[in-house]
């Protein structure tokens, strides 16, 4: 069972102030120096506060780019001085720790590959002990939340108070629009474990193109997570990883001030209150019809299992819940649902029969 976080809230890390949403920025990597100060002086320009570059890249191949080192955080700590930016970069191992630790950067974050590794998240959380340095976490590459959920709590055990959550996708073998599959299920879920934790999305990554940016921000914010990372590079054009999903600082203000519509968490307007109180009951009332009818489903599924099991019959009939399934997608369509849903639940409700029927015929007599 998770743990609960013991956290001091994002508004009290010093970083975010007017205008809302908090906003993280800055390039995937940083480059050069006069990459990092142009791109630092023109975010410094729109209003952002806390800068994020990658020193140490993690890639796919050797070969490619694997960021410039130590001598970055010279440079993130030059655009801190010029522009009075918070500065952070992603960290993988102790020695990154060490390294963030000795030049005084103000936050870091964990990448997806890292989050994965219970040991170098231990490892991370070992060199953090003892100090209040901000940290967020990106949710693991594969959609599991207790490992994205461990990885907090070693990071909260070793006394990191100022913690923090990143969607940012998850890796897929599936075909996709976007470049990580966002995974928002996942997200709400994490989102009602710990109401407390801050949440921010990583658009960037989910897409990995910036035509995707403001949709999937939009959605996070409808969503109500509380803030965005977002990758950009003042000539995306030149830059030397992720290149496509990265947008120009004037582009990110664009989208920041007259395209992303930041919601109200809740309203007391009378109207508003009565309204969403009426319709909430009546949600209310088809979850607990829902509720009577799976019961009275799973008891028929139990006899089905008795019946096959005095008739010494397999479980699992293939071509019966092929048609099913069939036939229920193709409602689904006429009363429009979207097929994946209808897939999603029924799925899980045939699990749950399947579980059933096997417990009847496990059952000694």
């Amino acid at each position: 069972m998770a743990e609960k976080l013991d956290l001091i809230p994002a508004s009290e890390w010093g970083f975010f102030t007017q205008p809302q949403p908090p906003v993280i920025a800055g390039p995937c990597a940083a480059e050069s120096e006069c990459q990092v100060m142009e791109t630092a002086r023109e975010l410094a320009a729109i209003g952002i506060h806390a800068m994020r570059a990658g020193i140490w890249k993690p890639r796919t191949h050797p070969g490619s780019f694997e960021g410039v080192g130590e001598q970055g955080l010279q440079w993130l700590l030059k655009a801190r001085r010029e522009f009075g930016l918070r500065v952070g970069t992603e960290v993988a191992r102790k020695e990154h720790v060490e390294a963030c630790l000795r030049y005084g950067i103000d936050w870091v974050w964990i990448g997806a590959r890292t989050a994965a590794n219970p040991f170098m998240v231990q490892e991370i959380a070992d060199a953090l002990r003892g100090t209040d340095l901000p940290v967020l976490v990106k949710n693991p590459v594969n959609p599991d939340i207790e490992l994205w959920i461990g990885a907090l709590e070693r990071l909260n055990r070793a006394g990191i108070r100022k913690l923090g959550a990143v969607l940012r996708g998850f890796s897929t073998i599936h075909q996709t629009t976007y470049r990580n599959d966002p995974g928002w299920q996942i997200a709400i879920e994490l989102r009602a474990r710990f109401p407390e934790l801050p949440f921010f999305a990583d658009p960037s990554h989910m897409g990995g193109d910036r035509k995707f940016i403001l949709g999937l921000s939009q959605r996070a914010m409808d969503l109500g997570l509380d803030g965005l990372m977002i990758e950009s590079h003042h000539c995306p054009a030149k830059a030397l990883s992720d290149a496509r999903q990265q947008l120009t600082p004037a582009e990110l203000q664009e989208m920041l001030a007259h395209q992303l519509n930041v919601r109200a968490s809740d309203s007391q307007e009378s109207d508003y209150r009565a309204n969403i109180d009426m319709l909430r009951a009546r949600i209310d009332i088809i979850d607990e019809n829902l509720l009577s009818l799976l019961k009275a489903r799973m008891e028929i599924s139990e006899t089905i299992g008795h019946f096959k099991k005095e008739h010494n019959i397999i479980i699992l009939q293939l071509p019966r819940w092929e048609a099913l399934m069939d036939n229920l997608i193709r409602i689904g369509n006429t009363d429009g649902l979207d097929e994946r849903f209808v897939q999603a639940l029924f799925n899980v409700i045939h699990q749950e029969s399947i579980r059933i029927q096997n417990e009847v015929l496990s059952a000694k007599e």
